[in-house]
């Protein structure tokens, strides 16, 4: 599971960014500067963000003050993979795994907003039930190793 335990920061945003870069090279696709930043962006929060508050960080560097700039950065990193958008937070949050074929499940902290991605292997359950799946979405809400302390 990928949680809220301590980690090397900077080892997990230039993994991260790494195999972004991989993933499309290999697909053919273009990591624009304004979609790597966006995707930067969110790996150094570390935390949900709506595409508003990532709006007025991309302005701020100058790489954009219109929202279509980041919705669609957001709309291409949402289709490949690298990144997620959290129904119950309106906001979107970096793939923990990208490129990987899963079915995320998301921790939110009720109170600090946090999310941790974790895998939420639900196939076998909608296949014992007849069911095909073909997506989920799983969002659990609680509170955080630090916000319980």
């Amino acid at each position: 599971m990928i949680g809220f335990d301590p980690h090397d920061h900077s080892a997990c945003i230039r993994d991260a960014v790494a195999a972004a870069d991989a993933l499309c090279m290999h697909a053919g696709l273009r990591l624009t500067p304004v979609r790597r930043r966006v995707l930067e962006i969110l790996l150094e929060r570390h935390r949900a963000m709506g595409a508003y508050e990532i709006l007025e960080l991309l302005r701020a560097e100058g790489l954009g003050s219109q929202p279509p700039v980041a919705y669609r950065a957001l709309d291409f990193l949402t289709t490949h993979g690298l990144v997620h958008r959290i129904e119950r937070l309106n906001a979107f949050v970096a793939c923990a795994t990208p490129g990987a074929a899963h079915d995320p499940a998301f921790l939110i902290c009720r109170k600090c907003e946090s999310v941790a991605e974790t895998e939420a292997d639900l196939a076998p359950v909608a296949a014992g039930a007849g069911f095909e799946l073909e997506a989920t979405v799983v969002e659990m809400q609680g509170l955080c190793p630090r916000c319980r302390e």
